[in-house]
């Protein structure tokens, strides 16, 4: 793909009007808008100014660069505008802007789109090109310039320095922007270009939006007199440990590669030391709230343990589906219940990795096992998901207080920290405060509901079954969602009432979450990753089997929004039961049962009801991404 292949002639600006930086701004958008480029000029805005407040795009030179990854793009594109007077774009040096290049990328760029708007970046780095851009008079010319640029292959030339003398100089350097397409290429090539000038042999990293590209190696970094970590975001860094480390932010890549590669030569960095901590390099170009750590933390734990929700829940979902329709399939029955559910399978493993990997988020690889270890005693007692992303979060600060505490350790005892000190007063602390004061609190709670709700006896049938289905959705599988499914089981099997009706209102609470979360996925894609849209279709067949779990990972991404939506639903689906006198006489199986209930039809209306309710309270409720 060329350059001019999202660059077009009628998306270009040859005389902006505006003044200001967000006048030049707001004008380069309306072309875009105007051009069906873009969905949401808003959005678009929002986050070219996000990008903005991180540091300025306007590169020196005359050259601003505003760009943005968003959803609210239709179409890659390039809008290209001149000023003729210039206007003050609070450029790095200080300088008007007079060239504007708009990059417009979509949320899913693929590696052909980034390609290319590297070989944009690439390009400006040039004085003989820009200058002959500022001088076009015409769309036409504009287009000219860049075909005749890029060439037949069309991509820039990119300099790779790769001298194999060992006595020549050498210095390695990493290059990147949060956003990831313009930056990070053009302080890669400033870098090439510079280092080939003065006679220094270079290799550079770019962590750009497809990732990390051409990656040093550790023979590399070894050789390297220094290293120029040149980046607005953070980079592997505990690879360096023991070399003199240059961090800088991204635009001093580009406007000042020959001061970086003589100070990285002459060693005039301090030396970088990693002890196990997180990666800290060059922060991430702004400030972290509070709430996007810990949701950063959170998405951790559920990236890792969706697998096991998905893979786990499926099966077991089969398992019943065997059970009911060839009983004769026993050991086939028996083995996948084995490897999904119970004791043995995935499902055990959900709570520890979920809070394994929110405490290795915190912490690092050190608050991996403590954590891990506070999810298992919350999945085996009556903590429950809650439970367990207490545990995480709890192991995670725990393990860097740890840090923080023996951070004056002298050096030769450096190597106890990681194999002795974390593991065991990690796991000593987090499992000793999970053990004898958040389980305990967590099972007098349980306790508790199970005590109210043998009070409310079966006098009045329709408050109950709304209770029940309701608190099948507060935890989904932790002690509200347990009290409620053991009351239902105990008056299914000791009380004489083995018709099921009880089990009729906390099965519907319970298939409702995972069946209102697939419907949001559905109906409002644009509120929902790819990723959450593809694990929102696989709770259609939880929900539908009964496994709550399902709607778990997106519950401990937003617990107010998911569980309020999904406890109004379920208490709404539990109370219909009761309502319409349904029973069913099966203690689990979700649709494969269906056909055992007294009155199948307004059993699955019940369902239906409570998830449509649920699902667009969420749906409506949620942020758009």
């Amino acid at each position: 793909m060329k350059i001019t292949d999202i660059m077009s002639q009628d998306t270009m600006i040859l005389s902006l009007k505006a003044t200001t930086k967000e006048g030049a701004i707001d004008e380069m958008i309306a072309k875009l808008d105007e051009k069906g480029k873009i969905n949401d000029a808003s959005l678009f805005k929002k986050e070219i100014m996000k990008r903005e407040k991180e540091s300025s795009t306007g590169i020196g030179d005359g050259i601003a660069m505003p760009h943005a990854k968003t959803k609210a793009v239709n179409t890659p594109t390039v809008i290209f505008a001149k000023s003729e007077n210039g206007l003050d774009y609070d450029a790095l040096d200080g300088q008007p802007a007079f060239l504007f290049f708009m990059i417009a990328a979509t949320d899913g760029a693929n590696q052909t789109h980034l390609e290319t708007l590297a070989a944009l970046s690439r390009l400006l780095i040039h004085p003989d090109f820009v200058g002959k851009l500022r001088d076009a008079t015409s769309n036409k010319e504009v287009i000219a310039l860049f075909d005749e640029a890029q060439g037949e292959v069309g991509t820039p030339e990119v300099i790779e320095n790769s001298d194999d003398s060992q006595d020549k100089p050498f210095v390695v350097a990493v290059t990147a922007c949060p956003t990831g397409i313009a930056h990070t290429y053009m302080a890669e090539d400033a870098l090439k270009n510079k280092a080939k000038e003065i006679g220094v042999d270079i290799r550079v990293e770019t962590n750009g939006s497809d990732g990390a590209k051409n990656k040093l190696t550790a023979d590399e970094i070894e050789r390297a007199a220094g290293v120029i970590v040149a980046a607005d975001k953070k980079v592997e860094m505990a690879r360096f440990d023991g070399k003199h480390v240059l961090e800088t932010p991204v635009s001093d890549g580009i406007r000042k590669p020959e001061e970086l590669i003589n100070k990285a030569m002459a060693k005039q960095a301090p030396i970088y030391h990693h002890s196990g901590e997180k990666d800290s390099s060059a922060g991430d170009g702004q400030k972290v709230s509070i709430g996007s750590r810990i949701y950063k933390d959170l998405m951790n734990g559920i990236s890792h343990m969706l697998p096991f929700v998905v893979g786990g829940g499926i099966l077991l979902a089969f398992s019943f589906l065997l059970e009911q329709y060839f009983p004769s399939a026993k050991v086939f029955t028996d083995m996948l219940g084995a490897i999904s559910g119970g004791t043995t399978g995935a499902f055990m493993f959900l709570i520890p990795i979920l809070a394994g990997f929110i405490a290795m988020s915190i912490a690092d690889r050190p608050g991996l096992m403590p954590g891990m270890v506070g999810g298992l005693l919350a999945a085996t007692s009556d903590a429950g998901f809650l439970g367990g992303l207490l545990a995480g979060f709890l192991a995670g600060y725990v393990v860097l207080g740890l840090k923080i505490l023996f951070s004056k350790m002298p050096k030769t005892l450096e190597g106890l920290k990681p194999i002795l000190i974390y593991p065991v007063l990690g796991l000593l602390i987090t499992g000793g405060l999970m053990y004898f004061i958040f389980d305990p609190i967590f099972a007098t709670i349980n306790e508790f509901l199970v005590d109210q709700l043998q009070s409310l006896g079966t006098t009045n049938a329709v408050i109950l079954g709304t209770v029940l289905g309701g608190m099948m959705a507060i935890d989904m599988g932790g002690p509200f969602n347990k009290a409620a499914y053991t009351f239902a089981i105990g008056v299914f099997t000791t009380t004489g009432n083995t018709d099921g009706a009880f089990m009729a209102a906390v099965m519907a609470g319970g298939m409702v979450p995972p069946l209102a979360i697939a419907m949001a996925t559905t109906i409002f894609k644009n509120k929902f990753t790819q990723d959450e849209r593809q694990a929102g279709l696989t709770n259609y067949v939880l929900g539908l089997s009964f496994i709550t779990e399902g709607a778990i990972p997106f519950a401990a991404a937003d617990p107010l929004r998911v569980i309020m939506s999904c406890v109004l639903g379920s208490a709404i689906a539990g109370g219909l039961t009761q309502f319409w006198q349904i029973n069913v006489p099966a203690p689990h199986g979700g649709i494969f049962v269906v056909g055992l209930a007294n009155h199948p039809m307004l059993f699955l209306l019940s369902i239906l009801i409570g998830t449509v309710v649920s699902g667009l309270i969420y749906g409506f409720w949620k942020k758009a991404k």
